[in-house]
């Protein structure tokens, strides 16, 4: 009786489990879906800045030097280039190796600059990194969880800030990107220095926007100023996409390790019944053994008592004469 009931429990308790994981999956699907509509809706702007700044840094003049265009290569001489890394995690669990990956990665490049400052979105790898002795130099708090144009903002504001009084050399963003509804890849990107877009195209899409753009450029009002205007915009909408990207490669994760929770649970709650049938079955088998056996033996006593109060009256007879 007692290993019915704990068998009763852990079902109960699986059920429950159930309805939890259910709920986070729902949740999940929903958050991505509004994500990537809120992505989908800001991806043209952003696409034709990213056209637009090709094309522009294609056209700079030769020998054009700019403070965003600024190697540091004197710094590196000297003792290092020093690199800010910006890494995007998720501000709850439950999502599969997400957090994992991005928190291995990103120690991987801090072990390669070891004086490099770690700027966090994300309170899971900011409690990591915390517990873990390794100094984070800056959070951006609510953040990961609601991705706004008005918050990368301010991350590519403080960026631009520290690399212009040359407190860090290099910036860098890890975060993750969804390849497709299935599968994520971590990915780690330079956001400064800018790099000169005259190297060879990366694909076919790219040699063609380069081809079809050749006629004559002018800035106005000249190339600085225009990079002083566009670099935040560009900067701004790159981390904004980045945050989106990570946001729904951490509900995609989600709804995977919940999807993965609730096969293993119907699986566990299977086995479970089919043990809970047995054990019930097994009780019910000797309930009636147990019922066959008392009404048997209560058979046989009264038969006895039978015998004997027919044997008792025979004998007083005898006893009286």
């Amino acid at each position: 009786m007692g290993q019915i009931r704990e068998i009763k429990d852990r079902i109960s308790s699986i059920d429950n489990t159930m309805k939890i994981t259910n709920a986070m999956y729902m949740i999940s699907s929903t958050k991505m879906n509004n994500a990537r509509r809120s992505l989908a809706a800001t991806e043209p702007y952003f696409y034709a800045l990213q056209d637009m700044f090709a094309r522009v840094m294609r056209h700079l003049p030769e020998g054009f030097h700019h403070p965003y265009l600024d190697n540091r290569e004197k710094r590196q001489q000297e003792g290092g280039l020093r690199r800010a890394i910006i890494c995007v995690t998720a501000d709850k669990g439950l999502a599969g190796s997400y957090n994992h990956n991005i928190i291995k990665l990103t120690e991987e490049l801090l072990a390669d600059h070891p004086n490099g400052m770690l700027f966090t979105v994300g309170e899971v790898g900011r409690q990591y990194f915390l517990q873990h002795h390794i100094e984070v130099d800056g959070e951006f708090h609510y953040t990961a969880q609601k991705p706004t144009l008005a918050r990368a903002r301010s991350i590519a504001f403080e960026m631009l800030d520290l690399f212009e009084e040359k407190k860090i050399d290099e910036v860098f963003i890890v975060f993750t990107s969804m390849k497709n509804s299935m599968e994520t890849q971590c990915n780690m990107t330079q956001l400064l220095p800018l790099i000169r877009l005259n190297a060879k195209p990366f694909n076919q899409e790219e040699a063609m926007t380069a081809m079809g753009i050749q006629e004559d450029f002018e800035l106005e009002p000249n190339a600085s100023e225009l990079l002083y205007n566009i670099v935040p915009d560009y900067l701004n909408g790159y981390i904004y996409s980045a945050l989106v990207e990570a946001f729904c490669s951490e509900h995609s994760a989600r709804m995977q390790a919940m999807d993965s929770a609730n096969k293993n649970g119907q699986e566990l709650l299977q086995e479970l019944n089919i043990r809970y049938n047995r054990e019930r079955q097994a009780q019910i088998t000797q309930e009636i053994t147990e019922v066959a056996a008392g009404a048997k033996a209560r058979a046989q006593q009264l038969a006895a008592a039978t015998r004997r109060k027919k044997l008792k009256k025979g004998v007083m007879p005898d006893a009286n004469r």
